[in-house]
């Protein structure tokens, strides 16, 4: 019995040793050793590494940022991503979310699992061309501009800067676009963006508003505006971005999620879940974060079966989930 139980004991002491190894060889890249914070003061961190698919071993490293949103964004910290790939943030412990944004779109975003424990979350990125910003403008089909031969040096600067992690430069060679040529739509919302990324949310606000003014149904920056909105925790006025974002775009199972997001932030439940399914339909692997959170909402108004109902699609679509034990014991402890 007692063999067994020392056993026991140096099998945990092996996964906790193993654990303060990870977190402390991902976070010491950004000055903290979590090991060695207080034993009686726990201090929660979430870290991982990102690992970029299609990227030629010789080309350029790709702008990466990892955002962690407090609930309903209204805190935001990011970290630029090297070539390692790490990233690490001391948490808050409430209901957080990391975005993943290469090359300034948004690429990956994962709700963390509210509460205090270290959490690894690794993420795999697609590398976008270094044309993103393009010489033309072109952004998609939908959405082009025609080229400039004045602007085009100047496009390749800023992405060449921001590539190098330096936003205030591509703010520059951005605003020097602009300056150029005030009808290009798509280098407002982009000098936006990276104004919103810097927290300067008047900057963005106003640039945002001009690239709107210039292309009405220009859906990347509706989505940004609402996000910038939220933010400022003007959910309502959120909402009806959204809603508006929602109608260019019917099939953006994107702005679904965030348009239920933001539901909820008001305390609009059905709202919030039926824009979430909505998301859900639109893209179901993709979305499938969006269980989780209709899962904790209908846990919170004591509605555990139907909880267990999104527990288990989520468990379904991402059988690797890093908390998938803890679900299995809500799912047992209450059937459908």
């Amino acid at each position: 019995m007692i063999k067994s139980l020392l056993l026991i004991f140096a099998a945990l002491f092996v996964f906790a040793t193993n654990a303060r190894a990870q977190v402390d060889d991902i976070c010491r890249e950004f000055g903290v050793m979590p090991s060695m914070d207080s034993p009686f003061i726990h201090v929660p961190y979430v870290y991982g590494r990102i690992t970029v698919k299609g990227l030629d071993p010789g080309s350029k490293f790709p702008s990466i940022t990892v955002f962690l949103l407090d609930s309903g964004n209204a805190g935001r910290r990011r970290l630029s991503v090297e070539r390692s790939g790490n990233y690490c943030f001391r948490r808050s412990g409430g209901g957080e979310t990391l975005v993943v944004e290469v090359n300034g779109i948004e690429s990956a975003r994962r709700s963390l699992t509210i509460g205090a424990a270290q959490q690894r979350e690794d993420f795999e990125v697609l590398a976008e061309p270094l044309q993103q910003i393009a010489p033309t403008g072109i952004v998609s089909a939908k959405f082009s501009y025609p080229s400039n031969e004045k602007t085009i040096e100047l496009y390749k600067k800023a992405l060449e800067a921001e590539s190098n992690k330096d936003v205030k430069g591509a703010i520059i060679f951005l605003k020097k676009i602009v300056a150029e040529d005030p009808l290009d739509f798509i280098a407002w919302a982009k000098l936006g963006t990276l104004y919103f990324g810097q927290a300067s949310l008047a900057d963005a606000d106003a640039a945002f508003r001009k690239s709107l003014e210039l292309r009405q149904d220009y859906t990347p920056a509706w989505i940004n505006v609402g996000q910038l909105r939220v933010a400022q925790k003007q959910f309502e006025a959120a909402i009806e971005i959204f809603k508006h974002a929602a109608s260019l775009e019917p099939t953006s199972a994107r702005i679904q999620r965030l348009l239920g997001e933001t539901y909820l932030q008001t305390k609009q439940g059905t709202l919030g879940a039926d824009a979430l399914n909505e998301a859900i339909r639109l893209d179901p692997v993709g979305m499938a974060e969006c269980h989780l959170l209709l899962g904790r909402l209908y846990d919170l108004a004591g509605a555990r079966n139907m909880a267990t109902r999104e527990y288990k699609a989520f468990l379904a679509k991402v059988p690797e989930y890093s908390e998938k034990k803890k679900l299995e014991k809500y799912i047992k402890e209450n059937p459908e």
